[in-house]
């Protein structure tokens, strides 16, 4: 499984740069395996994102913004989604990934099973 953050590489909001790079500091401080995928540069990414983003999780207008977050062709979420679940100890849940064993994560879902 391979998690896809599609990002906007030549963003002019300085917000949605520090959503991108907070999702991919996570994924690279977890050692996670992911693929950058790039819609500004590349038309075909921005395409397949619009379609793919779920109906319910599209802003009222507009288009969805970057940072979206896929497992494979499965929709995860976007930042709001990412922040919440890192809140809240359940990143890995929202990725669709195994949480380490010796991780934080597993151990707040060990806590709650018990």
């Amino acid at each position: 499984m391979v998690i896809c953050v599609y990002i906007a590489s030549s963003s002019g909001s300085t917000a949605i740069k520090k959503k991108q790079q907070d999702v991919l500091g996570f994924l690279e401080a977890n050692k996670k395996g992911f693929e950058e995928k790039h819609i500004t540069a590349n038309e075909e990414n921005w395409k397949w994102m619009r379609e793919n983003v779920p109906e319910n999780s599209r802003p009222a207008t507009g288009y969805p913004l970057p940072p979206q977050i896929f497992n494979e062709n499965q929709y995860c979420g976007d930042y709001d989604d990412f922040f919440e679940a890192r809140e809240n100890t359940a990143v890995y849940v929202l990725l669709g990934l195994t949480a380490s064993p010796d991780s934080k994560e597993a151990e707040a879902q060990a806590k709650q099973q018990a």
